[in-house]
């Protein structure tokens, strides 16, 4: 690999959305296959550990790192098959998803709207099964393509074989830390669209918007409004969005707290039922408490916020906090969306 790609010693404050100051040893962007596997013989040459940064917006780093961060920034977007009522469109890893959602919209490309305004990149989405507002990336993705560390060689990957759950798939488990997505394909629809505005305040905001019978346009920018409302710019305070997942347990454990709690927000899952993991945190007392530069945001209980220069450590410590004290009131254990470097 030419030495010109490679920093060392570098910051990665403005390569996640917290604004955590830590650095890594060496730094490495790959803007294509080659790079990537490039980066990767380097790792081995030199015995590194090897980390992988996408948008920046789902991790937290609480210590400075004795390794290689790989940032992925793989760049296109295009059409490779169109039906009359379907097109199959395929997204490199390193492009912005509300941007990539931006897109299909303003080809009037439908099925992602309420996927709008999620932070990150393209990459990632499928690793983590991103969802909202009743959508979740497995309903449209078809398939990936993914480099294997161990191989350098690309395997394809079939939404089935993405074993897919909430906010989970193989990518968490047993493929962990093993492969590295370069492309996801999805199949949108271009006439017909199904439109979800059920879940949420999405309806309600249609509703205030004054529109009767929405595009799939008009959902996104529902969305939008209700995002912006509740959830604050990484680029104004920094925070990674939601940090915790919607707690799922079953329907006669729901009854027990229900006898507590009457007023508890919660959504058939299934055979189960999802907790608001928000909605417990501000019960708890939890919503817009603030240690120094760490805290919990004032609008939305599930976002924990750097305001400024608060470390990763005190961040996670007050997520530990706020994990116990549910527990304790609750008998619920809240599980972390972020992944914790």
């Amino acid at each position: 690999m030419d030495i010109e790609m490679i920093y060392q010693n570098k910051s990665l404050k403005n390569y996640n959305t917290f604004g955590i100051d830590v650095s890594t040893k060496y730094f490495v962007e790959a803007k294509s296959v080659e790079d990537i596997k490039s980066a990767l013989e380097f790792a081995r040459e030199n015995q590194l550990q090897l980390i992988l940064f996408s948008g920046g917006s789902n991790m937290l780093l609480t210590h400075d790192f004795d390794g290689l961060v790989l940032k992925l920034n793989l760049k296109g977007i295009e059409v490779v098959l169109e039906e009359e009522d379907f097109v199959e469109v395929k997204v490199k890893s390193g492009e912005n998803w509300h941007e990539f959602v931006q897109w299909t919209l303003q080809n009037d490309f439908g099925g992602l709207e309420n996927l709008s305004l999620i932070p990150g990149n393209a990459g990632t989405a499928p690793i983590q099964n991103i969802g909202a507002y009743g959508v979740e990336v497995k309903d449209s993705m078809t398939e990936l393509s993914a480099l294997e560390i161990s191989t350098g060689n690309i395997r394809e990957f079939t939404n089935a074989e993405c074993k897919f759950g909430y906010r989970d798939s193989v990518f968490k488990n047993e493929f962990k830390n093993q492969f590295i997505i370069t492309d996801v394909s999805f199949q949108l629809t271009k006439r017909n669209h199904q439109l979800r505005t059920e879940y949420g305040a999405i309806q309600a905001e249609l509703d205030k918007l004054n529109i009767q019978n929405p595009t799939i346009q008009d959902i996104s920018r529902a969305v939008i409004n209700i995002r912006q409302s509740k959830l604050p710019d990484p680029k104004e305070i920094g925070n990674s969005g939601s940090f915790f997942k919607n707690p799922v347990i079953s329907k006669s454990e729901f009854e027990e707290i229900q006898k507590k709690h009457p007023e508890i927000s919660a959504y058939p899952s299934g055979n189960e039922v999802k907790l608001a993991a928000g909605w417990l945190i501000e019960k708890a007392g939890w919503k817009g408490k603030r240690f120094g530069d760490a805290g919990v945001h004032e609008k939305q209980a599930l976002v924990l916020v750097n305001y400024g220069n608060a470390t990763g450590q005190e961040i996670y410590d007050l997520s530990q906090r706020i994990v116990d004290d549910v527990y304790e009131k609750f008998g619920i254990n809240l599980e972390r969306e972020v992944n914790i470097l």
